[in-house]
């Protein structure tokens, strides 16, 4: 499982940001409220939350604006209501893995998924710092973003509707390859001993 941001405007590098100012002008000689940005500063975002495996995918779950996902939401909210039933209606047993992301790794929630699921990947068993060990993060979120991000979007609903179309398209032949593809990641950091 794991949980994305997007946003209206299309994800850019902050390195490509533009200043507009007569040819020789210096940035300091120029007042703030006169600059003129490549692209929005801050822009409506939706934060969605899936989980995906070789037997299926879950439901998208849209993470309501201005919600803080912590530990007891994230437990109450995402796994109880959404998450975890949505993998049960496909098999009733599964291993659950996530990241390192804070609410993820509270005691709470870990005590809750040692309770909940067949078979839980604690912490201890995660490597630090390796996103390329989660499906999602590594394969699916790309997918999904070049979909997303085809065309301009005007607004967030307009931003709703192409998750929605996106999940909706995802093949499973995607998953099952970043499945496949995952075996080869952990037997290279087994081998590695942790390492790079």
């Amino acid at each position: 499982t794991d949980e994305k941001l997007f946003t209206v405007a299309a994800p850019s590098n902050n390195q490509n940001d533009r200043f507009y100012v007569s040819t020789g002008t210096k940035k300091r000689d120029v007042p703030v409220n006169r600059l003129l940005r490549t692209r929005p500063t801050f822009s409506k975002s939706l934060m969605v939350s899936v989980g995906i495996s070789a037997l299926g995918r879950t439901n998208i779950h849209f993470i309501e604006p201005g919600v803080k996902v912590n530990g007891q939401y994230y437990r109450d909210v995402l796994l109880m209501q959404g998450l975890l039933p949505d993998i049960r209606e496909t098999t009733e047993y599964f291993i659950f893995q996530q990241d390192g992301a804070p609410a993820h790794r509270a005691r709470e929630t870990v005590e809750f998924l040692q309770a909940e699921t067949p078979d839980f990947i604690p912490p201890t068993m995660w490597p630090p710092n390796s996103p390329d060990l989660n499906l999602v993060d590594y394969k699916i979120w790309s997918v999904m973003q070049e979909k997303v991000y085809r065309y301009r979007m005007h607004d967030v609903n307009e931003l709703r509707r192409r998750i929605l179309e996106a999940w909706d398209e995802m093949d499973q032949r995607v998953i099952d390859e970043s499945v496949k593809q995952w075996h080869t990641g952990l037997r290279a950091c087994v081998d590695a001993q942790g390492g790079h």
